[in-house]
């Protein structure tokens, strides 16, 4: 799986779909729902399920990021698994607190 700046990617198990907004450092395997992610256009394989320990679900239009390998991906449809990088949870990537207005 190459994952460049752009590319779209959804989910075998559940119904997330991400946009990856930054590659990250080296190769690494990104995965929804405990399952390896598929390219956007690909068919989705049947019988697959959302494994318990990545259930957590994902939010549309929020930012998931990596710091360690530096990916940040933008899910752009939510669904019932939730994101991980090489079988590691990802973390929600918080808001960037807005200039005060004086």
């Amino acid at each position: 799986m190459e994952l460049k700046a752009g590319s779209r990617w959804r989910s075998a198990v559940c119904d997330t779909e991400v946009v990856v907004v930054r590659a990250p450092s080296g190769a690494a395997s990104l995965e929804c729902g405990g399952q390896p992610m598929i390219a956007h256009d690909a068919e989705r394989p049947e019988g697959g399920q959302v494994a318990d320990a990545f259930s957590g679900g994902t939010q549309m239009g929020k930012r998931f990021a990596d710091p360690e390998t530096g990916i940040e991906v933008l899910a752009t449809k939510g669904g019932a698994g939730s994101l991980s990088l090489d079988g590691q949870p990802l973390a929600l990537k918080d808001a960037k607190p807005l200039p005060s207005s004086d």
